[in-house]
């Protein structure tokens, strides 16, 4: 098949352009890139569409980066399209930061460069020369990695780029040239008579993907034979179909397991190792704003806090975030966010209102005759024989080796314990107000009372204590 006419089968098969599409071309003055900018100009007519060519020069080749640029520059004058280009010091950047990839910051930095000028521009496509080869050296990179599905999907022949930041425009990103070969590409060129630069980091062995184009697939291809390459291909748009089928799943079971934006660990301890691996992914993409760096290891480590790890507890994960487990919960918070709580102590009066802001709630004491069937309202209440009171209770917050009398025993009880028995969580004991008269704790709110003033035959007059939280 000619290959204006396969091209423009792939661009239909993924619908990647429209009719007055406004597409920025990436182009680095490589075969890819050049044969791509003038295939789109052969649909460009047919289509309406309004071209414009974006080079960005790393400053990592020095001269020749910058011949690169003046030839890229050249096309676009002669194909009477306009032309933007960026000039970046990448080695500097890498020395000012101290650590990093030089290639993926190149790759962060171009898609950086095109997305903000696609938005200045009003440009709704953004076409890049990935090829069917590229694709193929995609999949080796993952495999190689120890990849799942996602990365053996490979690059989507269409996919969304969007800011960091909250925007309006969601430019596209379109790989017209990823079911062809770069052979073809190559016979194309010559036929048509193009020029093209080459770079020679390209044949460096060095980098994984050089290494991969150099070394490895040269004897993979031998070994299999004529075909691989769309083999492969077809493989990594089989795993990238089914993982767009398995993501659409898992969020809908997201909405199963998280209450609240908490995960809920029975319900996900209830499914597969592999959903719950999906799922948490998904979880914590959504809270984080993305997963990059959460690796399989990553994943293992937290499933195995979640089902084994202590009933309440901290993971550490990726980005400064830890993983809060609270019994049946887990939330995420920023690491170090669990401050030491505040001591708290205030005296209460038979007969009055009180604010305890360390925990969020006010106290009302109101003293009442006994009168037939009187019980307390909720758990939020409780009772007590007046008589048996102080004139003034205290109410503080708990202290290491408290204990209480439980109605109906005759020993004392560690609130420790209590705590663990009802699955308190560890910020919620740690606020929670205790009611004492004198030494001795009277009630637990919502957890417990004791056998000190329990109303009995000889109560006349009862003390109703109510606990509630602060409108404000």
């Amino acid at each position: 098949m000619e290959l204006h006419a396969k091209v423009r089968e792939t661009v239909e098969k993924y619908n990647m352009l429209s009719p007055g599409d406004r597409v920025l071309v990436a182009v680095s003055g490589g075969p890819d890139s050049v044969a791509l900018l003038h295939l789109l100009c052969g649909l460009k007519g047919a289509m309406g569409l309004r071209l414009e060519v974006a080079h960005l020069q790393h400053g990592i080749r020095g001269e020749e980066g910058r011949e690169d640029a003046l030839f890229v520059a050249n096309i676009a004058q002669r194909l009477a399209l306009p032309f933007h280009l960026r000039e970046v010091d990448l080695p500097a950047m890498k020395s000012q930061a101290g650590k990093g990839n030089i290639e993926a910051m190149g790759r962060e930095e171009r898609y950086r460069f095109f997305r903000v000028l696609a938005e200045e521009r009003d440009i709704q496509k953004i076409a890049t020369a990935h090829t069917q080869d590229d694709q193929v050296e995609t999949l080796f990179m993952w495999l190689l990695r120890g990849s799942g599905r996602r990365g053996l999907g490979g690059m989507p022949p269409v996919r969304v780029i969007a800011r960091d930041d909250a925007i309006l425009k969601r430019p596209m990103l379109v790989r017209p040239l990823i079911e062809t070969a770069r052979e073809e590409i190559l016979d194309f060129l010559s036929a048509e008579g193009l020029e093209y630069r080459t770079d020679k980091t390209n044949l460096e062995p060095a980098p994984l993907r050089n290494w991969i184009r150099l070394r490895l697939l040269p004897q993979v291809r031998d070994k299999f034979g004529s075909g691989l390459d769309e083999r492969l291909a077809h493989t990594a748009e089989i795993l990238r179909q089914e993982e767009e089928i398995l993501q659409r799943l898992a969020r809908e079971g997201v909405e199963r397991v998280v209450q609240d934006g908490h995960l809920m660990r029975d319900c996900l301890l209830q499914m597969e190792k592999a959903t719950q691996r999906r799922l948490l992914r998904l979880w914590c993409g959504a809270a984080l704003g993305g997963t990059g760096g959460l690796s399989f290891h990553d994943l293992e480590e937290a499933l195995r806090f979640i089902a084994h790890g202590p009933p309440q507890g901290r993971l550490s994960i990726i980005g400064g975030w830890d993983l809060v487990k609270r019994y049946g919960t887990v939330r995420l918070e920023r690491h170090g966010s669990n401050q030491k709580p505040v001591c708290y102590s205030y005296e209460l009066p038979r007969h009055g209102e009180l604010v305890i802001p360390e925990a969020g709630m006010k106290v009302q004491s109101t003293p009442v005759a006994l009168s037939p069937g009187v019980a307390p309202r909720d758990s939020g209440e409780a009772i007590f024989d007046l008589a048996s009171l102080p004139e003034t209770l205290t109410v503080r917050n708990f202290r290491h080796g408290d204990r209480f009398q439980p109605l109906g025993m005759r020993g004392h009880k560690k609130i420790k314990d209590l705590f663990i028995e009802k699955k308190v969580p560890l910020e919620i004991r740690s606020t929670l107000p205790l009611f004492l008269a004198g030494g001795e704790i009277l009630w637990i709110p919502r957890y417990g009372r004791s056998e000190v003033a329990k109303v009995g035959p000889e109560t006349r007059e009862i003390l109703r204590i109510r606990l509630e939280p602060c409108n404000g």
